[in-house]
């Protein structure tokens, strides 16, 4: 299997068309056709369902299409890390993070590093604590930014000075809106758009779980999500009330929506993880110094 016709099988997937890869790729439509043909009969398996005008992937076509995209991701993350091995600091370094006001934190670093080596770049991956670290360790981030609580036992880490705030995100309009902050009594009823990270931290036994009193589950979760600013819609939209981090959603005077923080005050601290004994890139290293050196 090689990464060339991978990448062909990608650009189809993602197309929906043969031919209008075989354009973005330079092939011929036969030329293309054949390949794939050779990996559905390397593979044993049929990745296409041809149509008039759009082909979609069978079962196996997106088994393949996650592995494939991988797989590549890591072949151009390799030779990214040894195209860097020079004297000039370069590269690129892959970090991953839930959604927090602390990558601000992060934000500094990049732009102190940025300032020195431009060479260096900076991709930042979004997702919650399961979806970020599946591709830490697969070796497609070198670091993920992470809210706690988690489980560090797997990884080394720095954790940061800061601490996020949980509350609930409103419509001003609401009758909860009028109380400056949230008590466990005040959300028995309501319908609750809850977040996935929150519904996770749940299960564990920690500060956030205690909070709850074991009510968590008897909530009227109406929804979830794993993005604050797709909930902040449904709350937008009169849909419920959502459990969230402070600093995510627009709460100023010309927003619909505010925040209460809940009572008793919780907070999540946040760690940066990554993989014990990883061999880092030079602009890599260079990150985790400067991260060592600023906490």
């Amino acid at each position: 299997m090689e990464i060339r016709v991978l990448k062909y099988f990608l650009s189809v997937a993602r197309e929906g068309s043969i031919t209008r890869a075989a354009n973005s790729l330079h092939l011929t439509q036969p030329t293309l056709t054949r390949q794939l043909q050779d990996l559905e009969r390397e593979l044993k398996q049929k990745l296409f369902i041809r149509g008039k005008q759009h082909i979609t992937l069978t079962p196996e076509g997106l088994i393949l299409q996650k592995r494939a995209q991988e797989i590549v991701d890591m072949v151009e993350k390799t030779q990214a890390e040894f195209q860097s091995i020079t004297d000039t600091v370069s590269g690129d370094i892959y970090i991953g993070c839930g959604e927090t006001d602390s990558m601000k934190y992060i934000a500094e670093i990049f732009k102190e590093i940025q300032q020195k080596y431009p060479a260096v770049k900076f991709h930042i991956q979004s997702g919650d604590a399961e979806d970020v670290t599946e591709k830490l360790d697969k070796g497609l981030l070198d670091f993920c930014l992470l809210i706690q609580p988690i489980n560090l036992d797997k990884y080394d880490h720095i954790s940061l000075p800061s601490k996020d705030i949980w509350g609930v995100i409103m419509r001003k309009d609401s009758e909860l809106a009028q109380k400056s902050r949230v008590e466990l009594e005040d959300l028995k009823n309501l319908p609750i758009i809850n977040s996935r990270q929150a519904l996770k931290k749940y299960l564990q036994k920690n500060e956030f779980s205690n909070w709850f009193q074991g009510e968590f589950e008897n909530l009227n979760t109406v929804g979830t999500s794993n993005l604050v600013y797709n909930a902040a819609i449904m709350v937008k939209a009169g849909l419920g009330y959502a459990i969230t981090l402070d600093k995510l959603v627009n709460t100023s005077d010309e927003s619909e929506l505010c925040f209460r923080p809940l009572y008793p005050k919780l907070e999540s601290g946040l760690d940066i993880v990554w993989k014990k004994h990883q061999v880092f890139s030079p602009a890599a290293k260079l990150f985790l110094d400067k991260l060592k050196v600023c906490k």
